[in-house]
């Protein structure tokens, strides 16, 4: 079944009854490709392309590029294409209101199958399943539906919502046909075909991003094992596993896969194929992929592509389709950047390279005309190129590519250009060139070159008049000035010739969007300026004549007229309202007396009518932003068409310019004075127009894309004949605006181009009379000019930052300027010169000058306040001087104070070095560096362990609840057992008996301070009785250290090594031995240190006195001959490395010296400051150092000038004699200093050899550095093992968080649980407590009952009886609110009684039911009150009993929870200390994987194989040889104790079995002891007592009160019944004269009643007859008597019910009422009125009646 084509594919739409024909365009090329647009291009075979262009499907023979067009037939556009895998059949999904699926058969194009309903608006992808049977479509907004066909049958297999995103792509898995796969915007979706029990249903399972970051997906691939390999937006793969990402795929070092986003497309031959947005197709290893995995926290796998194909710099590859050829490694790769390339994907050596079949523009067409001469067109768009096409040959002639976009383009017109070949092209930079066509070949001819192409464009000039993007140029109607617009808000106008030059500028209120020049038919050449945001400029064309300003390019003089649009669009459908509705009032006007003539009643339905026509208006709407200004074009001279966008929308706005134009262009407001409805174009406005040569046919370019065309009649430039009108849709419907829309200089053709990329042009001729016409015509591209050969290239403006015209000139006007106040300043500046010169010499002149005529420095000064203020002006000089090097100076003083931190208070210790004095030893100090202090994280030495607030918060709520309140029920236990008695107080009793009692007290006071000291020793010895599992302490330290160091211990190498929680190291402890290592260090160093500085100390104390001890020996020497003179020793000198803190130290003489030497420095020689200054440190240095020897040697040189003149004053006295005695005193003087002199020298040598014996201290400091190389590998291990813990100790510390979590949590359920068992055990307490109240209540009832009572069982039953009982509210107000609610609360009781009497369970042996209320006859009383309190008391325990149960049945269950729940969180733990352990052993691996360097001495070693030490030790061990004598020494020790623990056993063996027979004789005897105590209590007190109780019992002073009270009341009681005795026979005395008067009566009463009954004898006879009579009335008032008797007793009944129920509830409060079962006691006779009553005695059986006399008399009367 086949479907025509040419009853489906859309047509266009014509005004009905125009006389319009259908084909007046005629489709002949497309010129575009909408690169854009996902996944537009497939293959059909291997050498048809097919690809979407708006409302068109093109059909691309690859290798003769000829096209062939299927339209779309709906007329929305075409959504998404694909191919079958077996190529007969490819889809076209549609756009539309309800777009359908149509399936071609191919190569015959007819439609194949029609799918109907998958979507509302547009489809946004299609595929097919592996097999082709099946295929998947998923529409776009709003519903996004996701629907499986089976397309043979045109039926929806499965439907479901997708997801409420844009979804890019769909997908059947090749391997699993029930799988599929979604994608899109910030998405994956994995779906399933599932069966349930109601069919087969879509299920779908979203993509967890999880740590990385959300992306666009745009493609994905599905591996064998259903994992999936997507793309992402950064350039990385995503390995999907489930619906989580496994692995972020990158290349290694970071890199991303592609630079930008990637996608990939195909798995084959082992490699995933994949391509960027970077141009480059690489292949990557599916094995590797398949099985990647990350231990990172990063969740990245590195790895490298195995294949790698660049395509271009300039390319983004986004989707390829494979040849249809088997084996074939061919693809066909769309190209974003507007190109189609077939590559060849085999990655082999003789691999070709990418071919590029077909370049197009890339995004929307932004500029487009045709040549006025040729079958020309050019167009422009940001992808930065230029390019010709001939579109009457359908082809291409030549691109140009530039630096930027290009945004606006014009062809010149013949009178600019002669041959038609100048283009002129804005850019977005604003600049704008000027590019000549020629043909290539023709410039052969002249210059001998061959050059390629039928075209070639060449920059003529470039210029740049704006700086922002040229939106707009238009050559003036005569050619001799070009205009160009810019969103800058200028218009720049420019002479025409051979060299434009640039006029001036206008400002303008708005981006400028459209420039259109009036035509020839005005008399003045304007121009008119469109602006986007709703402004209208008309400019006068500038004189290129006249005088242009040299500051600006502006032309402020150049007359305008402005128009501000104001929406008028609501104000015509207002009146389209209005009108509308008169037409249907005069309608109804009409009807309405119709219906009069044909009836003349009144209208029924006026004011219905009325009330419709009183509906609300449209509002006046002006829209805020104004809407944008499209196109537009004049009409007449100062009258021009508008078409606006947004609101405006749907019309052609006829305008002119107002005559006042003095206000400001922004507050402006100015109304179209006449509008041309555009039809069906609400929401779809013009966007451009053109009209034919002839203005006979309007052409205009829609936001749709579609193309409108309006015939007009000639000369109607108010558009009054534009009414019909036919419309095709062309370009895309949602994005492809048509922006340009030109005719072909002979009207034959009309090109279109859009925001989608495409380019149509379409022929107003038939294809067959076309053909005729041109078939001698074709395009002839322009020849080049004369000397174009010999030109050299124009410049062009690379740079986008480069100024504009109006720029450079504001530049060089500055420049100007500038130069012009450099040239003033400098004359100033010389003239000044000249002054202070002048100044200068007066003062000398006046010096010159004679002394009487010379002036005074007074006389000169001219005014003190100059001087005054030059200083104010010096000082203010000096401070901005010193606040401009301000900042220098801090610099300075930082830079400083860092090098003194850095080389001298970085150290704590400069190195000292002490030089012996003899020989050439030396010893150094350390150099120890400041000592910083560790931070509190470092020094911390353990981690804090868990604080045991939660344990004790849980022991307090546990004392908390286990203290609970005690029970008012407990408070009143005494009074559930026995009634409260009033005992009057005040009863004084005996002496004896307060004797009596206080020896009681006394007695049992001592009792109890036995029982209670004998309680005390049991308790004692109960505490010091070992438990059952009681263990030594000491046997289990023992057992614990037998544990830890007896057994297969493992060495810490072992695999199966445990790491004891001591022994554990982290990163903490690691840094914490490592510091106390360093400690160690600083302190042996400092030290050593010490004593160092000590001897430099003494060197210099020793220099000095060898100083000191030599100037004494020279002047010994004075007074010696010189032949007696012993040679002085050389006196050591202190060395500058002995004394380097020195160094630092300067003087005012030393800066001075440096200073001069500084000066020196710069007049001899030019050199770099750093070395210069580091030269004259070292002579300055040299200087004071030989200035220092200086002094030192001239100290001891001071003396041999005064040896030289005594020398001289004793050779001088040599001549005179001496005498003996004198010779004799010069000897013993010349004796004596040759002793001093020797023991002099003999000191200051004994003192050098000391000082040189003390450097000995150097073999100390050489044993301590080499301890310190020891230290020194130790931390180096130390640092080693820290990097390990380091890498561990992150999982480590996560571990440890999730155990101390489990602990707690562990702990927080066991002290629960503990609370919980509490709780419950005292639930359980209190239960037997209630339990045992209750049985003590049964006794005390059974008490009261007593001994054969008859009433017992009735008793019983009213104790026992069952009732239901409301529970009482809490009271929590005032008191008044407690009783008030007590009261309700009691009379809800009543009324729950009366309701549910049916509730008592018992009932009385008759069946009646109990009557608790009513005490029987002859029951006492007060034992029927008590009983019903005890069973009050009853109620209440039984309902506490209740709710204990349930308390106790709910700790039961939360126990059960608990536990549970404790057993969960122990083997979490568990499982968390496992995985601790695993991490510590690991751990341990790794330290035990370190070297360790350990030196050793040969007689160390003890591993000797074959006599000789082997070159392999690793498996040596190395221990302490104190270690292993301890070892051996252990082994005789350990026999030694385990002899001793086996006698130990036995001898506590046999102590056992000794102690078990002591305790089973001791326990026989307790029992003969118990039994006969028990014996003895039975035969004193008759049943078994507590002694302790009967011990304690003291003297009960209440009894005895109660016995003396008992006395007193017998004896008061005695006392009245004798006077009651007294009173009882006076009342018998008159009760027997009572009884005789009565006796009387009763006889007169006797014979009254006989003589009554004789007249009543007679009374009857006589009215039987009146009887009769009165027998009806009589019945009638008997019958309401008894009716009102009868109602008198109801009431009464109900009264005595109320009563009864009173009494019972008093009765129940414990007043005393008798309840309404008992008889009143009668009233006592009053004996004072014996005469006004008579009594007759009665017979026996008989009660006595009494009557007044009164009713005697009345009775008898009658």
């Amino acid at each position: 079944m086949y479907y025509n084509y040419e009853e489906l594919h859309s047509r266009p739409s014509i005004t009905p009854d125009s006389e319009i024909p259908e084909n007046l365009l005629h489709l002949s090329h497309t010129f575009g490709y909408d690169s854009g647009r996902r996944a537009n291009l497939q293959l059909l075979d291997d050498r048809t392309l097919i690809f979407i262009a708006g409302n068109l499907l093109v059909l691309l023979d690859v290798s003769t590029k000829e096209q062939r067009y299927l339209r779309s037939c709906s007329g929305g556009g075409i959504g998404s294409i694909t191919a079958h895998p077996s190529k007969q059949y490819f889809v076209v999904a549609e756009k539309g209101n309800q777009p359908n699926i149509i399936l071609y058969e191919y190569p015959s194009l007819r439609p194949y199958r029609i799918l109907r309903g998958g979507t509302e608006r547009a489809y946004s992808f299609v595929d097919f399943n592996h097999d082709g049977s099946l295929l998947a479509s998923v529409g776009s907004a709003p519903d996004y539906m996701l629907t499986l066909w089976d397309w043979r049958q045109e039926e929806v297999m499965l439907s479901c919502k997708a997801i409420s995103q844009e979804v890019y792509r769909v997908s059947f898995s090749p391997y699993n046909p029930g799988l599929l796969t979604s994608s899109g915007s910030g998405h994956i979706k994995f779906w399933k075909m599932a069966s349930t029990f109601t069919g087969l249903k879509l299920q779908g399972l979203m993509g967890h991003f999880g740590k990385t970051a959300a992306t666009d997906i745009e493609g994905y691939v599905e591996l064998p094992d259903g994992k999936v390999v997507s793309g992402s937006d950064w350039g990385n793969l995503l390995l999907w596993d489930g619906n989580a990402i496994k692995v972020d795929i990158c290349r290694k070092g970071g890199r991303s896969c592609h630079t930008g986003s990637v996608q990939p497309f195909a798995l084959e031959d082992g490699q995933l194929m994949t391509m960027g947005s970077d141009g480059v197709v690489r292949g990557w290893d599916f094995e590797t992929i398949d099985t990647a995995d990350s231990n990172s926290d990063s969740n990245r796998f590195e790895m490298e592509p195995m294949n790698e194909m660049v395509i271009g710099h300039n390319v983004c590859l986004s989707s390829v389709v494979k040849s249809s050829v088997p084996d074939s490694f061919l693809w066909f790769a769309q190209d974003s950047s507007g190109a189609i390339w077939k590559l060849d994907l085999s990655f082999t050596y003789t691999t070709p390279d990418p071919e590029c079949l077909f370049s197009f523009h890339a995004g929307a067409i932004q500029g487009l005309d045709v040549s006025r001469k040729s079958h020309l067109m050019a167009t422009t768009t940001l992808d930065r190129s230029v390019k010709v096409f001939d579109f009457l040959a359908k082809r291409e002639l030549t691109t140009s590519r530039f630096n930027q976009g290009g945004t606006a383009l014009s062809w010149a017109p013949p009178l600019v250009n002669q041959s038609g070949g100048l283009l002129v092209t804005g850019f977005e930079d604003g600049v704008v060139r000027l590019l000549e066509l020629y043909d290539p070949q023709q410039l052969h001819v002249v210059t001998g070159r061959s050059p390629k192409g039928d075209a070639k464009l060449r920059l003529k000039q470039a210029f740049k008049p704006h700086t922002a993007p040229v939106t707009a140029v238009a050559y003036e109607r005569n050619g001799d000035i070009l205009a160009t617009g810019s969103s800058d808000r200028t218009v720049f106008f420019f002479t025409v010739g051979e060299k434009y030059n640039p006029i001036g500028f206008v400002h303008v209120p708005g981006p400028v969007q459209a420039l259109e020049w009036s035509p020839h038919s005005h008399s003045e050449n304007r121009l008119l300026i469109l602006c986007q945001n709703g402004h209208v400029v008309e400019v006068h064309s500038p004189d290129p004549e006249a005088q242009k300003p040299t500051k600006t390019f502006q032309l402020p003089e150049l007359p305008s007229r402005s128009f501000r649009f104001r929406s008028i669009k609501s104000r015509i459908k207002r009146d389209e309202e209005i009108a509308r509705r008169q037409a249907v009032k005069e309608k109804r006007e009409k009807e309405r007396e119709e219906r009069l003539k044909e009836s003349k009643q009144p209208d029924v339905e006026l004011e219905e009518e009325e009330e419709e026509e009183e509906e609300e208006l449209p509002s006046i709407y002006i829209p805020d932003p104004p809407s944008p200004v499209y196109c537009g074009f004049y009409s007449q001279s100062g009258q021009f068409w508008l078409s606006m966008g947004g609101f405006d929308s749907g019309f052609l706005y006829h305008c002119k310019f107002s005559e006042k134009q003095d206000e400001d262009p922004d507050q402006q407001q100015d109304e179209p004075f006449d509008f041309m409805p555009v039809q069906n174009a609400d929401d779809n406005p013009i966007r451009s127009v053109t009209f034919s040569s002839n203005r006979q046919l309007l052409l205009c370019g829609m936001h749709s894309g579609s193309i409108r065309v309006y015939p007009l009649q000639p000369g109607d430039h108010s558009l009054t004949s534009m009414q019909a009108y036919w419309e095709l849709s062309v370009h895309d419907n949602h994005y492809g605006h048509l922006r340009h829309i030109r005719c072909s200089y002979d009207d034959h053709f009309v090109l279109t181009v859009g925001d989608d990329g495409n380019i149509f042009s379409f022929s107003l001729l038939p294809p067959e009379e076309l053909q005729k016409s041109l078939q001698r015509k074709k395009a002839t591209v322009p020849s080049p000019r004369a000397g174009l050969e010999n030109e050299a290239l124009a410049q062009d403006i690379e740079d986008p930052a480069a100024y504009s015209i109006e720029t450079a000139k504001q530049k060089l006007e500055k420049d100007r300027l500038r130069r012009e106040a450099e040239l003033k300043i400098s004359a100033k500046r010389k003239k000044l010169s000249e002054l202070q010169k002048k100044f200068k010499q007066l003062p000398n002149d006046n010096k010159s000058l004679p002394e009487h005529v010379r002036l005074t420095p007074a006389e000169l000064q001219l005014d003190q306040r100059f001087n005054e203020q030059a200083e104010r002006v010096k000082a203010q000089r000096v401070r901005e001087v010193r606040k401009q090097l301000g900042w220098e100076v801090e610099r300075c003083r930082i830079a400083l104070k860092k090098l003194q931190d850095w080389f001298r208070d970085s150290l704590e210790s400069k190195v000292v070095t002490v030089v012996a004095i003899c020989t050439n030893h030396r010893v150094s100090t350390y150099r120890l560096p400041s000592l910083t202090e560790p931070s509190s994280r470092l020094r911390q030495q353990s981690r804090p362990g868990w604080s045991d607030g939660d344990g004790t918060a849980a022991l307090e709520r546990r004392k908390s609840r286990a203290e609970p309140a005690k029970d008012s029920s407990e408070l009143e236990e005494d009074e559930v057992l026995r009634a409260p008695v009033a005992r009057p107080a005040g009863i004084k009793l005996g002496d004896r008996q307060v004797e009596r009692l206080r020896k009681a007290a006394e007695k049992a006071e001592q009792a109890r301070a036995k029982l209670e000291k004998r309680k005390q020793e049991w308790d004692q010895l109960y505490a010091e009785k070992p438990k059952e599992n009681f263990e030594d302490p000491q046997d289990v330290q023992a057992i614990c250290e037998a544990q830890e160091n007896i057994g297969d211990l493992k060495l810490k190498s072992a695999k199966d090594f445990t790491v004891p929680k001591h022994l554990r190291m982290n990163t903490e402890r690691k840094i914490a031995e490592m510091i106390a290592l360093e400690e160690n260090i600083r302190e042996k160093q400092t030290e050593m240190n010490g004593r160092i500085m000590v001897l430099r100390d003494s060197k210099v104390r020793l220099v000095s006195q060898l100083h000191a001890q030599a100037q004494q020996l020279q002047r010994v020497q004075q007074h010696l001959g010189a032949h007696l003179h012993s040679p002085l020793p050389t006196l050591p000198t202190i060395l500058p490395e002995e004394t380097p803190e020195k160094r630092l130290q300067y003087s005012r003489a030393t800066l001075e010296r440096y200073r001069v030497l500084r000066e020196q420095r710069f007049q001899a020689m030019e050199q770099e400051e750093q070395e210069g200054a580091a030269g004259l440190l070292e002579q300055l240095e040299k200087e004071m150092e030989g200035e220092e020897e200086r002094g030192q040697e001239g100290t001891p040189c001071l003396l041999p000038s005064s040896v030289t003149r005594e020398d001289e004053e004793t050779a001088v006295e040599e001549g005179v004699e001496l005498s003996e005695l004198e010779e004799e005193l010069l000897k013993e003087k010349e004796i004596k200093l040759l002793h001093m002199q020797d023991s002099l020298l003999e000191e200051m040598e004994s003192s050098v050899c000391q000082f040189d014996a003390k450097l000995l201290l150097r073999h100390q400091k050489l044993h301590l550095d080499w301890q310190l190389k020891l230290v020194d590998l130790r931390q180096l291990m130390f640092y080693q093992e820290l990097l390990l813990l380091k890498e561990v100790d992150r999982r480590e510390e996560i571990l440890q968080e999730k155990l101390n979590a489990r602990m707690k949590e562990e702990n927080s359920i066991t002290s629960k649980l503990e609370e919980c068992n509490e709780q419950l055990e005292l639930k359980r307490r209190d239960i037997a407590k209630v339990q045992e109240r209750e049985k003590a209540l049964a006794a005390a009832f059974q008490a009261s009952l007593g001994e054969d009572n008859k009433f017992e069982e009735f008793l019983t039953k009213v104790f026992k009886k069952k009732l239901k009982r409301v529970k009482k509210k809490e009271q929590t107000g005032s008191e008044e609110e407690e009783d008030s609610d007590e009261d309700s609360d009691e009379d809800d009781d009543w009324d729950d009684d009366d309701d549910d009497d049916d509730y008592d369970s018992d009932t009385e042996e008759g069946g009646l039911p109990l009557d608790d209320s009513v005490c029987p006859p002859g029951c006492n009383p007060e034992l029927f009150e008590n009983t019903l309190q005890l069973r009050e008391r009853r109620l209440d325990l039984e309902e506490l009993l209740v709710e204990e149960k349930k308390s106790a049945e709910a700790l039961e269950k939360e126990c059960d929870t608990l536990i549970k729940k404790e057993k969960s969180v122990k083997s979490s733990r568990k499982a968390a200390e496992g995985d601790l352990e695993l991490v510590n052993r690991e751990k341990q691996q790794k330290l035990n994987e370190l070297d360790v360097v350990i030196p050793f001495r040969l007689h160390q070693i003890e591993f000797i194989i074959n006599g000789s030490v082997p070159s392999d030790l690793t498996q040596t061990l190395v221990l302490n040889r104190m270690e292993l004598s301890q070892l051996q020494e252990r082994v005789m020790q350990l026999q030694v104790e385990k002899s001793q623990q086996r006698d130990l056993y036995f001898q506590a063996r046999q102590q056992h079995v000794r102690l078990i027979h002591d305790c089973k004789d001791m326990d026989a005897e307790m029992q003969v002891l118990e039994k006969q105590c028990s014996q003895l209590m039975m035969m004193k007190f008759g049943r078994l007592v507590n002694l302790e109780a009967l011990q304690t019992l003291s003297g009960n002073r209440t009894l005895e009160e109660l016995k003396q009270e008992k006395l007193l009341q017998e004896a008061a009681y005695a006392k009245e019944i004798k006077q009651w005795d007294a009173k009882v026979e006076e009342g018998h005395q008159a009760l027997m004269e009572v009884t005789k008067c009565n006796t009387e009566c009763l006889l007169s009463l006797t014979t009254l009643f006989d003589q009554k009954k004789e007249l009543e004898h007679k009374l009857n006879a006589r009215q039987k007859k009146i009887g009769r009579q009165l027998q009806d009335f009589s019945r009638r008032v008997d019958q309401e008597e008894i009716w009102r008797l009868q109602e008198l007793v109801k009431t009464q009944s109900q009264q005595i019910e109320a009563l009864s129920r009173e009494i019972g509830l008093l009765s129940r409060k414990g007043g005393h009422v008798l309840p309404t079962g008992q008889a009143p006691l009668p009233p006592l006779i009053p004996l004072s009125t014996p005469d006004y009553t008579h009594t007759v005695k009665p017979g026996p059986g008989a009660s006595v009646q009494t009557a007044s006399s009164t009713e005697v008399t009345q009775q008898a009367g009658s």
